[in-house]
Order: C-alpha cells, then sequence, then structure tokens
C-alpha cells in the first residue's frame, strides 16, 4: 500500500495538537483541507484513526499505535530524502550556500575563486533564504551551509563556524523623533510600531524584533515585509521602525531612512551554520577557510575551530582531495561590510 507522507505529517499534527484548528494553522492549510486530508487517510486504511468530539481529537487505538510509529517513519524517509540530495550535488561538484538577503555581499568573486583553489572542479550555487523555513533549507537538505547573523543560543542547535560578531543597530524613518540622536536606548522604542518579517520566520522575527531584551513588554507590528526592498520601503513610508546589522547603513543606504547605534541589546555572531548531525565535509570545510580569507565582519569569535580534522572527499571525476589545509595565523580582520535579509538578519 502506498501513502502519501503528507498524509501521515497531517495525521501526526493532528496527533500533537488535539484539535483540527490548531493542526491547520500548523500546517499552514485550511480546516476543511486538513479534515479531507485526514478522511482520506482513513480511508486508505481502513480504519477509524480519530473520536471526534467537542473536546478536539482523540486518537483511537488503531490511531495510537500508528502515532507511535509515524515519527520515526517520517524522520527516516527525511534522512533518505536529504542523503539523496546531497549525494547528487556531491557528485556533481556542487556546494550549495544559503544566506541573508544583501549578506550575500560579504561573499564575491574573491571567496570563489579562493574555494576553487582548494576544491578544484567544485562550484559554488548560492540561494537567499526563505523566511517561511526557519531553518533556510537545512534541515530538508537543499542547502550546506547558511550564512547567518544569529543570536548566541543558536549555537546549541547549529554547528558553526564564526566569522565575527556585529552590533544590532536602529532603523528609523529620517524624520524620527530619535533620528537626530547619536545613540537609540531600546528602552525608547518599546512603544514603537515595528516593521516586521513573517511570523513563519519563527525565532528569527523574535531576534530581529528583540523580543528577548523586551522584559516581556509586547511588541506592536505596524507592517510585515518579505524583502529587504520592502522592509526598507516600509520604514521610509512611516509603518514603523526596525532593528538590522550596523553595517547595513553601508550597504543598503536609502533616502528617508537613517541607522543608529542601539544600546540594550546583544549583538549578532555571524556564521556559517549546519545541522548538528552533518559532518562537515571537505568542500564545507573549504568554503568555511575561504570565507575567513576574504570576508571582512570583526573581530573573530573565540573557541575551538570545527575544521581541525576534516576526512578527504573524492573530487568530480574520482581523484582524491586532500582536505584544504588551514590558513597561516594573523592579526584579527578589521570591521567591514555586511548585512543581512530583510533589514532583519
Amino acid at each position: 500500500m502506498d501513502i502519501d507522507t503528507r498524509l501521515l505529517r497531517s495525521f501526526a499534527a493532528v496527533c500533537e495538537e488535539g484539535q483540527l484548528t490548531g493542526a491547520a494553522a500548523r500546517l499552514f492549510v485550511s480546516q476543511p483541507t486538513l479534515t479531507k486530508q485526514i478522511r482520506q487517510l482513513e480511508t486508505q486504511l481502513g480504519v477509524r484513526l480519530f473520536q471526534r468530539s467537542r473536546e478536539g481529537m482523540t486518537p483511537t487505538a488503531a490511531g495510537r499505535v500508528l502515532a507511535d510509529r509515524v515519527p520515526a517513519l517520517l524522520t527516516g524517509w527525511e534522512d533518505a530524502l536529504r542523503a539523496t540530495r546531497r549525494a547528487a550535488v556531491e557528485a556533481q561538484g556542487t556546494l550549495r550556500v544559503g544566506f541573508e538577503g544583501s549578506t550575500i555581499n560579504a561573499v564575491g568573486l574573491a571567496t570563489v575563486e579562493d574555494f576553487g583553489r582548494r576544491m578544484p572542479g567544485w562550484q559554488v550555487r548560492m540561494r537567499q533564504n526563505n523566511w517561511f523555513d526557519p531553518t533556510s533549507g537545512l534541515a530538508s537538505g537543499e542547502i550546506d551551509l547558511a550564512l547567518w547573523h544569529a543570536p548566541a543560543a543558536i549555537a546549541a542547535a547549529y554547528n558553526c563556524a564564526e566569522l565575527g560578531v556585529e552590533e544590532r543597530c536602529a532603523v528609523l524613518p529620517a524624520g524620527h523623533r530619535l533620528a537626530d540622536r547619536e545613540v537609540v536606548d531600546l528602552a525608547e522604542l518599546l512603544d514603537e510600531d515595528f516593521v516586521a518579517i513573517p511570523r513563519e520566520a519563527g525565532f528569527w522575527r523574535d531576534y530581529w524584533l528583540a523580543v528577548e531584551e523586551r522584559g516581556g513588554h509586547p511588541v506592536r507590528i505596524g507592517a510585515v515585509a518579505h524583502n529587504a526592498d520592502e522592509w526598507l520601503t516600509a520604514i521610509a513610508c512611516g509603518q514603523g521602525i526596525g532593528f538590522a546589522p550596523v553595517t547595513m547603513s553601508r550597504l543598503a543606504s536609502r533616502p528617508g531612512v537613517v541607522y543608529r547605534p542601539l544600546r540594550g541589546v546583544s549583538a549578532s555572531r555571524v556564521g556559517l551554520y549546519w545541522p548538528l548531525d552533518r559532518p562537515l565535509t571537505p568542500a564545507m570545510a573549504a568554503f568555511v577557510r575561504s570565507c575567513r580569507e576574504t570576508v571582512r565582519i570583526g573581530p573573530a569569535c573565540p573557541g575551538p575551530s570545527p575544521l581541525d580534522t576534516v576526512p578527504a572527499q573524492r573530487r568530480p571525476g574520482g581523484a582524491t582531495a586532500p582536505a584544504a589545509p588551514a590558513p597561516a595565523p594573523g592579526p584579527a580582520p578589521a570591521p567591514a561590510g555586511q548585512t543581512s535579509a530583510n533589514g532583519a538578519g
């Protein structure tokens, strides 16, 4: 019997939420669509999976048995998909790197050429991150590395090769009451309307609204933007303010928008991130080294390097490529241009 994994995901969501409304919202489908999917699964299996009542959806005995097995089944399928995609791109000699909006300005020809010298025959494919997927494609295996400005806490969820630290700043309409200030305090902005990235961005939305530093003070959303240009336009038009990496002021200047240093929020840790359960391949390690040689963010973050031991890998065509040598030690790089997606990391 062939079962669509989409139906199994819908079933698992209903089991976890205990009701259709929450599960439908989580899956970004309508409640009638979700109801139809559950009935379709029941029809295909020939069993009743839920007892329906005013209180919600309770799995039947058959439903509980399926619920116990579905997570492992879906995880196994996702692992198989990631491994298949990875094998295909590695056979082609392609490294896939996600980036945040105009963060790509930090990676240029020098980075790509340096990578090419380290991994002959390989190419880098750059892809802008999708804010409707908080993992930017890492979880699905669609990319190998993600270039992020991220909170320090995210290091517990991902491997990270850090490139530097960058402060966040306030981005204001030119006519804003605080536009002439040399430095702005977070406390002065708590009651302002903000231009946010989509809710589906999850913790990224919270980070670029400084939710953690607000001490429980609610966020007022004046507008939602889906890309950097839309975000800056909303601020210029007075629909709200926002926070961004400080170097966005140099890489994304715009009439009607001013950038001001911000007190009261933590800095971003800039780096290349990948899943905890994925080993660092020679191609990934080579790209990290190339970024460290050519990308200038700020003082390097302290901590052990994940590049110390990387196995050899087959080059396209069959030759063995040794792990790229680590760059020679030298002084910490000076701060320079780097920016972020949606004006919001």
